[in-house]
């Protein structure tokens, strides 16, 4: 019987099937459902940002990954499913993509307030019709379009991070506005600069700097968002040392809607892959977030932490003493060590707890 594995697209190899559609910001399928991949697709679907998806994962599952019954034994017992995930379905997708798409193409409509409300609303009721309390952020594709998918991963990412601090749901609304909106100061930056394929110099940088002013100056003037949501596209990349931007203001002078924003923006811009870098694991963004304590708000680090999930549960993993495992239960104040059973040795590794597993990682 076949099952669904959720990997990541630098670990896809030739000859599996896909277990989704990939569509273009349009809707048009790109890989139908049951393509059987080549090094092309694989290459295609990094090119386009898309980090994870779904594979067929049934009768012809490697002997390497079938429990083992002391280990089947084990995974039943110690099992616990994961907390409510934002989950989008296809057609909230596609009306999101479009909804962002035509948010940042038409700044000067009068229907820009009510499109960014349209699309947060969306938002909204994806967290909340299944109480979601965590996400995986590569589960979400709403575009292909690095700006428009980045500004929806933003809101929703920060959404949940609100939930999780306790914020009202008026907060929670406000805190996904300014997410969607917190880079559209960037249509006013200079074409060459904004999609320059490489690293921008000096002068350059000094420029695309100023899209947090100009988005602030843009809200503000429409005189429809309250100075809570224009304050957080303002200071989105402050720093609490004061060593960030535009202002250089230190941490009693940034908002509280801008800490948030900006540990989302930092890790949804690290898992993104762009023309001019590569995208870092799940891992090893996380692993440079935490490092980042000068720099962050630790609250909201610390709510961020709580909140992401990296290895699903019943997801398979390679432990850096060389055993599979399958991952039967996440310890979400340590994100990056989840309890794991020996696929085939049925051995329980608490690599949150147990001491003994203190010097065993998980390789992928």
């Amino acid at each position: 019987m076949a099952r669904r594995k959720y990997m990541r697209t630098r670990q896809l190899k030739p000859g599996m099937k896909i277990d989704q559609v990939i569509e273009d910001s349009m809707g048009r399928n790109l890989v139908v459902c049951g393509s059987i991949l080549d090094d092309y697709i694989i290459e295609s679907l990094l090119k386009l940002g898309i980090m994870s998806v779904y594979i067929q994962d049934g009768d012809d599952t490697p002997e390497d990954n079938i429990l083992s019954p002391a280990a089947a034994q084990k995974v039943e017992k110690l099992r616990t499913s994961d907390p409510s995930k934002v989950t989008l379905s296809d057609s909230v997708k596609k009306r999101v993509s479009e909804g962002i798409q035509f948010v940042y193409n038409n700044t000067g409509s009068d229907k820009f307030v009510e499109a960014a409300d349209s699309i947060t609303e969306d938002l909204m009721h994806a967290i909340t019709q299944n109480n979601a309390i965590a996400i995986d952020i590569s589960s979400l594709k709403t575009s292909d379009e690095y700006t428009f998918k980045h500004s929806v991963d933003v809101a929703t990412i920060s959404m949940i991070l609100a939930k999780h601090l306790n914020m009202s749901k008026q907060e929670i609304y406000e805190i996904g506005i300014t997410g969607l909106l917190h880079d559209i100061g960037k249509t006013q930056i200079p074409p060459d600069i904004l999609n320059k394929p490489g690293q921008l110099d000096d002068a350059e940088f000094d420029i695309m700097k100023r899209h947090a002013l100009y988005g602030y100056r843009m809200l503000n003037s429409r005189n429809e968002f309250n100075n809570a949501i224009c304050l957080g596209v303002l200071q989105h990349h402050e720093k609490v040392n004061g060593a960030g931007y535009p202002l250089g203001f230190e941490s009693n002078q940034i908002c509280p809607y801008a800490k948030i924003l900006s540990v989302a923006d930092i890790y949804d811009a690290l898992v993104t892959e762009r023309p001019y870098k590569a995208a870092y694991t799940q891992r090893e963004a996380v692993e440079m977030i935490m490092s980042m304590t000068g720099e962050l708000d630790i609250t909201a680090m610390k709510a961020f932490l709580e909140s992401m999930i990296l290895y699903p549960v019943d997801s398979i993993v390679e432990l850096s003493n060389g055993e599979k495992a399958r991952v039967v239960k996440n310890n979400f104040h340590y994100i990056l060590r989840p309890t794991v059973v020996g696929i085939k040795s049925g051995k329980v590794y608490d690599l949150s707890k147990d001491l003994n597993c203190a010097n065993i990682i998980i390789n992928n």
